[in-house]
């Protein structure tokens, strides 16, 4: 009994420490973003690669790297080569909107600083994103379902 008791009182503190650690968070959280609302400008560019690949391998400026924690250096990041004016540069792409991004086309991008907030396409037409193959499990129960005459879950 007490160890039980012992469990479920470091199962709380760890729970409490969790919610103030995650308020302050979402806090900061906030206030980046309002700072990137702050500074955006729509740009048009030409976007001519996307990948996700290790900041340090990205070419993006040497200060950027520097100022990126240690443990984020190893991490792959969405990373855009576009051209914008003359220059080919290095942005960094939203998670949100890096699967919409059209390759090889000119695209208006909501800017700020080396980061892109957003995307809309400019000439042609938008392709549509490629849909995702269907796993065997995912297809045996739409299959399931679809013979015991219900609807398939999405």
């Amino acid at each position: 009994m007490k160890i039980f008791l012992i469990v479920l009182l470091v199962i709380i503190v760890v729970f409490i420490i969790l919610y103030f650690v995650g308020k302050k968070a979402q806090k900061k959280q906030a206030e980046q973003q309002a700072l990137l609302e702050q500074s955006k400008q729509t740009i048009s560019m030409l976007i001519i690669d996307k990948k996700r690949m290790k900041i340090k391998d990205s070419g993006l400026p040497a200060v950027v790297i520097e100022q990126t924690p240690k443990l984020m250096r190893n991490s792959k990041m969405p990373i855009i080569k576009a051209k914008v004016g003359p220059q080919i540069m290095s942005l960094i792409c939203d998670d949100k909107i890096f699967d919409s991004v059209p390759v090889k086309k000119e695209v208006k991008a909501v800017v700020s600083g080396i980061y892109v907030i957003g995307v809309k396409g400019l000439h042609g037409k938008s392709e549509p994103m490629p849909t995702k193959k269907k796993s065997r499990f995912k297809r045996a129960l739409e299959a399931a379902q679809e013979k015991a005459g219900a609807t398939p879950i999405k």
